[in-house]
């Protein structure tokens, strides 16, 4: 019996931490600097991983998955066609031993929109198609100086 009582004891507690690693990213509530700014037809809009169409976001989440990796602090000095740009510092985790007990190290990072295409949820909305990052100090283990990464539809 004290066998099965520690053996339950054990799965509720690796559940409890399995549940809260896999949660941590999109637990928190949207507060006023995350949540999606509105934009009009004629606008070019970030979409998140939330498909919610964005326009001069103060964040932004790049590892939609698991959060791992957010923007954050961002100060727009352009947002127009075919590009834009700020500043901000990238937070990446570095999972070391593993990412649910990993540490969160800032980079400061300027940011880059590029490209236009139609949404295809809301054709009448264009959206930036690449999000390129320059590390203009340090940057995380295995990344280039620069990263250009495919933004979602």
């Amino acid at each position: 019996m004290r066998g099965s009582v520690m053996g339950t004891a054990v799965t509720l507690a690796a559940g409890t931490l399995l549940t809260a690693a896999m949660t941590t990213a999109s637990a928190s509530p949207p507060t006023a600097a995350t949540t999606p700014v509105k934009a009009g037809p004629a606008q070019h809009v970030l979409v998140d991983c939330f498909f919610h169409r964005n326009v001069r976001p103060n964040d932004f989440i790049l590892a939609c998955g698991d959060g791992n990796s957010r923007l954050t602090g961002l100060h727009w000095s352009a947002w127009g066609p075919y590009r834009a740009q700020a500043v901000g510092v990238n937070m990446v985790n570095d999972c070391k031993p593993y990412c649910a007990a990993g540490t969160f190290h800032a980079y400061p990072v300027v940011i880059r929109l590029s490209g236009e295409q139609p949404w295809k949820k809301h054709p009448s909305f264009q959206r930036y198609t690449q999000i390129s990052l320059t590390y203009p100090d340090t940057r995380p283990d295995a990344f280039k100086q620069v990263m250009t990464y495919s933004l979602w539809d």
